[in-house]
């Protein structure tokens, strides 16, 4: 394909996960989609063949630049490893505290179509989140942190829980208590392995 039509495609997938995460995905129309992507409604179908395949590609288009944003927010917060670690509840903390914010588009689009489990962007939020849990992995066995595989797990599932009740109370609080116990999980892994 061309570079325009890479550009085409592009402006599309933008529209669309702009318009899937501010109105969520079964609200969104194809049309409502072209109209925001500047095109017509032939030349979105010209990219993509379906809702599902636009859906898919909004999450796949997602998956690198926010993992980079993280590996970003680790590799700049001061500090050892459980520091960093830290550093990654305080920066999402800090980038989701705006009332435009509507939660996670992982987990908001999993849960939209949590019915159709082999949905292709179910497969790819899946992934992504399973790509997050393996960075995160290496990075604490780089540093020489205990059990990194269960840890990150374990990391993961306060960043997601701290994420989720962030959008029901708006209250930051619950992102800051979330990253001290990751920092206190670290630290345990961290004497664990010096004992």
């Amino acid at each position: 394909m061309s570079g325009k039509g890479d550009t085409t495609r592009d402006q599309i997938v933008v529209a669309a996960t702009r318009l899937f995460y501010g109105e969520g995905i079964r609200a969104a129309s194809m049309d409502a989609i072209a109209e925001k992507a500047g095109v017509t409604k032939k030349t979105l179908y010209y990219h993509f063949t379906s809702k599902d395949e636009l859906v898919a590609a909004t999450i796949a288009a997602s998956d690198q630049p926010t993992l980079e944003l993280y590996r970003r927010w680790f590799a700049e917060t001061d500090g050892g490893v459980a520091d960093k670690v830290r550093g990654l509840f305080t920066k999402l903390g800090r980038s989701v505290d705006t009332p435009r914010w509507r939660g996670c588009g992982f987990l908001r689009t999993i849960a939209e179509l949590a019915s159709t489990p082999a949905h292709p962007a179910v497969k790819a939020g899946a992934a992504h989140k399973k790509r997050f849990e393996a960075w995160l992995a290496t990075e604490l066995r780089a540093h020489g942190v205990a059990g990194a595989a269960a840890l990150a797990r374990q990391l993961v599932i306060l960043l997601d829980g701290a994420t989720t009740v962030m959008l029901i109370h708006r209250d930051l609080a619950y992102v800051e208590t979330a990253g001290q116990l990751a920092l206190g999980l670290v630290e345990t892994a961290q004497k664990t392995r010096r004992a």
